[in-house]
């Protein structure tokens, strides 16, 4: 019996976290702390709840990141100057050189991913992927 489109969708989302994750390993950082440089990398300094917007989790949670990120060593907090009652994250310099190393081993697996595609293949699925996220 064949799969339907969305288990075979799921079964792709799948193999490429779980190849994203070994990809991870050698900043042994989790998924979501990965997602979290992410974020600050492309939009600066943020406020704990802009940053769960960003990541879709709790408040509660990005409170979390943030001090996972603070202990080691790849965020720190500062002072929001529009609001002395806000905190923003920002990244530190070994967060930017963490945040940009990961961000190209990410490229080079997604890369490698999709390189059982060709030329044609890969532009095809692509404009189909933007299709959907926009639907």
């Amino acid at each position: 019996m064949e799969d339907s489109l969305a288990e075979a969708f799921w079964a792709v989302a799948r193999r490429l976290r779980h190849r994203t994750r070994v990809a991870l390993e050698p900043w042994d950082l989790s998924p979501s702390l990965a997602r979290a440089l992410s974020v600050l990398s492309r939009h600066g300094d943020v406020r704990l709840s802009t940053l769960a917007d960003h990541l879709r989790i709790a408040p509660r949670s990005a409170t979390e990141v943030a001090d996972d990120l603070t202990r080691l060593g790849l965020a720190a907090r500062l002072p929001d100057p529009d609001d002395r009652r806000a905190t923003l994250l920002t990244l530190t310099p070994a967060g930017r050189e963490t945040a940009t190393a990961i961000q190209a081993a990410r490229l080079t697996e997604g890369d490698r991913f999709f390189e059982v595609l060709d030329e044609k293949e890969r532009a095809d699925l692509s404009r189909i992927m933007r299709k959907l996220s926009s639907g």
